[in-house]
């Protein structure tokens, strides 16, 4: 079987589930394992990803505004791998290429040559379980996908187990977006919750939204977790140093705590794969280290701390 990828999490699925020799071809940023990022690339983007956030929300912005789309898609270079099997999306058309994309480079494949198309479109934690085994349902490997669901589930069930009886769950802010700010949507307000913490803006299973710097001030948030989408740890440090912040940003409990994190959220939080369940580890122990739930590394290797916001600081 010839599959053809076009969003990072069904990459990493496919490799995980034993599938990865099958997968011809995927988009610019599946990058996980290290190996698909040695595959054909289908997608291109059409706005710059190294943009500060304020230019790149301003370019998606426009291209949405006129009905344009943000990928193109490379039809001949499709046409020449010959898939079987696509899997893609129709969950977030900012993340990577929509339905629409697709059907006008399919449209020049020969009717007998069309191949199937699997979309997996997860809203939160039980739907990208279930995708999972989709997924291996449809490139055979059902017994190797239905395990790793299983074994999923059971991680981030002993997470939510052992945090049932915590007293103090502390407000916690995701930042999907800096400029301008968005909250955490679809599974990560419910990481937040099986993590053992509260999520004063996110809606579990709802798409992530705007917010402004003077609600995130008067929520007081306790922890801050910094997992701006598409962004590595070493990304989201840079970024975060260039955002103009409010006044009355040091003054909030998460940052005189010392409790802002900056994290790799295409590891932990923007991708509907695998490592979603590691994502709820590395919540659970920012938000409540003396449990050291489900941790088989230290959390400074999940996340980076920042401290007050002063000069010295966006050095």
């Amino acid at each position: 079987m010839r599959i053809v990828s076009l969003l990072p999490a069904s990459t990493e699925i496919l490799y995980a589930i034993g599938a990865g020799d099958s997968v011809v071809g995927v988009t610019h940023e599946c990058d996980f394992p290290a190996d698909a990022a040695r595959k054909p690339k289908l997608i291109r983007p059409r706005v710059d990803p190294a943009a500060a956030p304020a230019e790149l929300d301003r370019q998606v912005r426009e291209l949405v505004e006129r009905g344009e789309s943000i990928y193109a898609v490379d039809a001949e270079l499709l046409e020449r791998l010959a898939p079987d099997l696509i899997v893609t999306q129709d969950l977030c058309h900012v993340c990577a290429a929509s339905p629409e994309d697709l059907a006008a480079a399919l449209s020049r494949l020969a009717r007998e040559h069309a191949p199937h198309v699997l979309m997996f479109t997860p809203h939160n934690l039980a739907d990208v379980w279930n995708g999972i085994r989709e997924i291996g349902e449809a490139v055979r490997c059902a017994p190797a996908a239905h395990a790793l669901a299983a074994v999923l589930e059971q991680n981030v069930a002993a997470i939510e187990r052992s945090l049932a009886g915590v007293g103090q769950r502390p407000r916690v802010l995701c930042l999907e977006w800096f400029d301008p700010p968005y909250c955490g949507g679809h599974w990560v307000p419910e990481m937040v919750r099986l993590a053992g913490g509260t999520d004063p803006f996110g809606r579990e299973g709802e798409p992530s939204f705007p917010i402004t710097w003077e609600q995130i001030l008067a929520a007081q948030p306790e922890v801050i977790v910094l997992m701006s989408c598409g962004y590595d740890i070493a990304r989201n440090l840079e970024v975060w140093k260039s955002t103009p912040l409010p006044a009355g940003w040091n003054d909030l409990p998460a940052v005189q705590a010392g409790r802002v994190y900056a994290t790799d959220s295409n590891a932990h939080f923007s991708r509907s794969g695998p490592r979603l369940a590691e994502g709820v580890a590395v919540l659970a122990n920012l938000l409540h280290p003396e449990r050291a739930v489900g941790a088989r590394n230290s959390p400074a290797q999940w996340a980076v701390a920042i401290g007050l916001d002063t000069p010295a600081s966006r050095k």
